[in-house]
């Protein structure tokens, strides 16, 4: 042990006691930490100069109209460009913008269409078409610009299009709006629908089956109407004959009404004749009985009698036919009243009729008898006499009631006669003027009758697909009330259009929740800079440094490779402070905890070195150029820059194994937050590396040292080496 310090010590006084070595010595120091603070410095904030990155910006739009307004989406994106500043936008035209990437002047160029706006005003039509922005990117100028200009143009087409659909929208909801307000008015009519479109479907089944009644009595009723149609000439016919029959009758009654007036005083006077022969018929019988006359006489009395009753009966035969003529005419048209006063005054006049003949048949029987017996004549007298009797009382009676009950009957019955043939005539006549209304009428109604059995015959034909598509409306608003609320999309149309407009601008926004932050990209490479940076430095120290003694110092091999170990750890040491404190205090590093920062710095150190410094000190030139390899192998695979997902396969394969993978992460626990697991986890497996390297050293150095000396000679010999 006190070999290895010597060792040690030996070298720290050469350092001090050479000036030469001395200045190398610092300028190892040093340089590590000046390539660590370089970069971070470089990469501190580069995304906080993309203004500077010249884009050239073009707009051809010519825009467009919609529902009768104007505007120009390409000169509200100028607009707005203008005062952003997150790039240095150049405005100009596509020849010199296209002629400016090709030269490396501009890192893109965005170009607006002319067709811009139209585009954009699709949206209303059928088939709206999606606006494009022509995006030219020159990445022959440099790696990360075209991504940052790439990301440039993204942001800039998802604010034009966070701003297209906030407008459309405002459009939509406030149409959306005036549509609920609107059926919100309409609740109750479209409640109403609702029950209509239930009730026709349960109503339709009836409504077809009374429908297709409707059909058959509509065919009943084309079938009448066509008879009716088919009468209408004979009615014309019979009402015109009808009318010429009540003409003539009526014609007929006025002549008869003239005649009854002419008559009239004729058939009192023949009645009153009737009526005087029947009493001095009686007188002169009942004188005769009282007196003996000759047969000379009775045969002037026969004579004169039977002259006077033939008179007399046929004036009793002309009233009683006159009575029978009233009395037919009663019975054709229905006339009840006087039936029973025409009725007596038929029987009266038959009765005195039937004693008149009787006294007639009588009073011839006269002339007989006489002949023969005497006697007899008498009886037949006194028959006469009473038979005369009867028929003066008669008479009497009849001339009574003729003038107070018969013949005001039949005057009765003439006027009623000519009344109801003046109204049948005024009826004829309507019905003469009304035949070609009622003609037309039945024309009419033939007509829609037709039109009405093409409906029916139509609907019953079309029942099926009616009843369908009810029965599917009915179905769809079941669905779509047991699925939603009509009140609740009614709320839900009515919203603020500009509350909805700012929704869809932002549908979604990001609270961000920095759980480890890192107030830079500077920050966030200082722990991938910094252990490089540790790493380089070894590498500098072996490159330069000797890792044996001189050959007349006699030390054991394992005394040597500690010793030497000493020295580099010191440097190494010294080196890794320099670097941490640069970074804190000159750079300004905000690191979560300083102290941890530097105390993992330092333990990183003395496992790199040790790494290195057993490399080259056990296999010589070969394991400098181990180291080398090691360190190119760390670079692209502990996932310093990029995420260790987006390596390659064989990146991802060897990055546990790698050095760099844990003292990269000690680090960033030392700047963004420390999770002790994973410290502990870091830490465990840097001592396992440093412990079997050291142990590596110490048991390999003195088997491989022959090995060695012979390949460093041979090396010599080619005069390449030094």
């Amino acid at each position: 042990m006190s070999n290895i310090w010597r060792i040690y010590l030996n070298d720290l006084k050469s350092i001090r006691t050479n000036w030469v070595s001395a200045i190398i010595i610092s300028g190892l120091i040093i340089l590590p930490s000046l390539y660590a603070w370089l970069n971070i410095a470089a990469s501190w904030n580069p995304y906080g100069h993309t203004n500077q990155i010249p884009v050239g910006i073009v707009n051809e739009d010519t825009g467009a109209t919609v529902q009768g307004k104007t505007f120009n989406a390409g000169n509200e994106l100028i607009s707005q460009l203008q005062n952003n500043h997150d790039m240095d936008w150049q405005f100009t035209n596509r020849q010199k913008a296209i002629e400016q990437l090709n030269n490396g002047d501009y890192f893109s160029v965005i170009i607006i269409p002319n067709n811009f706006s139209h585009d954009l005003a699709s949206v209303v039509n059928y088939n709206p078409h999606k606006a494009q922005l022509e995006y030219y990117v020159n990445e022959k100028i440099n790696s990360i610009a075209p991504k940052i200009t790439s990301k440039g143009a993204s942001v800039l087409v998802e604010s034009m299009s966070s701003q297209f659909i906030g407008t459309v929208n405002e459009i939509i909801f406030d149409m959306f709006n005036r549509i609920g307000i609107e059926m919100k008015r309409d609740l109750p009519d479209i409640e109403k629908f609702r029950d209509v479109v239930f009730a026709l479907e349960n109503d339709l089944p009836t409504i077809y089956k009374k429908l297709e009644t409707a059909q058959q009595n509509i065919n009943d009723a084309s079938q009448i109407i066509y008879f009716a149609k088919k009468e209408i000439p004979k009615t014309k016919s019979l009402t015109s004959q009808g009318l010429t029959t009540v003409n003539d009758t009526l014609s007929f009654i006025n002549q008869a009404e003239t005649q009854l007036n002419t008559i009239s005083p004729q058939v009192k006077k023949d009645m009153q004749t009737v009526q005087e022969i029947a009493t001095n018929a009686n007188k002169f019988l009942t004188q005769l009985n009282q007196e003996n006359i000759s047969f000379t006489e009775i045969k002037a009395v026969k004579k004169n009698l039977d002259t006077q009753v033939s008179d007399a009966i046929d004036k009793v035969s002309s009233l009683n036919q006159l009575l029978l003529s009233l009395k037919q005419y009663n019975l054709e048209n229905n006339i009840a009243t006087n039936t029973n006063t025409l009725d007596q005054a038929l029987s009266q006049t038959e009765e005195t009729r039937n004693l008149l003949n009787d006294a007639q048949t009588t009073a011839r029987k006269i002339d007989a008898n006489f002949r023969n017996k005497e006697q007899e004549i008498i009886n037949t007298m006194n028959q006469l006499q009473q038979i005369a009797s009867r028929t003066s009382t008669g008479l009497d009676r009849f001339m009574q009631e003729y003038t107070t009950t018969i013949e005001p009957t039949i005057y009765e019955q003439v006027n009623r006669a000519k009344q109801t043939l003046l109204s049948a005539k005024g009826v004829l006549t309507d019905l003469q003027g009304t035949l070609p209304k009622v003609e037309n009428l039945l024309n009419n109604t033939d007509g829609f009758i037709s039109d009405t059995q093409k409906g029916l015959r139509t609907f019953i034909g079309e029942y099926p697909y009616i009843y369908d598509r009810v029965h599917r409306l009915a179905n769809k608003i079941r669905i779509f009330e047991k699925e939603t609320n009509l009140n609740n999309i009614i709320q839900l149309l009515i919203n603020n259009p500009l509350a909805e407009k700012s929704f869809f601008e932002e549908p979604i926004k990001m609270n961000e929740h920095r759980v480890f932050p890192i107030e830079n990209y500077g920050t966030g490479m200082t722990p991938f800079y910094s252990v490089l940076a540790i790493w380089v430095g070894c590498l500098l120290l072996i490159s330069l440094l000797s890792v044996d003694t001189k050959q007349e110092d006699h030390f054991e091999i394992r005394e040597v490779y500690f010793g030497k170990l000493l020295t580099f750890w010191t440097i190494g040491i010294i080196q890794t402070i320099i670097i941490v404190l640069g970074d804190i205090f000159i750079l300004k590093v905000s690191a979560y905890d300083p102290i941890w920062f530097i105390v993992f710095g330092l333990f990183i150190s003395l496992v790199f070195m040790s790494i290195v410094y057993t490399l080259v000190s056990v296999f010589g030139d070969v394991g400098k150029a181990l180291a080398i390899i090691l360190l190119v192998l760390q670079l692209a695979g502990s996932g310093g820059t990029y995420p260790v997902v987006l390596l390659p396969k064989f990146f991802q394969f060897i990055n546990p194994f790698l050095p760099f993978t844990y003292a990269i992460s000690l680090a960033r626990e030392a700047i963004g937050g420390i999770i002790w697991s994973k410290v502990t986890h870091d830490l465990i497996f840097l001592f396992l590396v440093l412990i079997v390297v050291l142990l590596f050293g110490s048991i390999f150095k003195k088997q491989l040292r022959k090995l060695t000396q012979k390949m460093l000679r041979k090396s010599r010999e080619s005069g390449l080496f030094h």
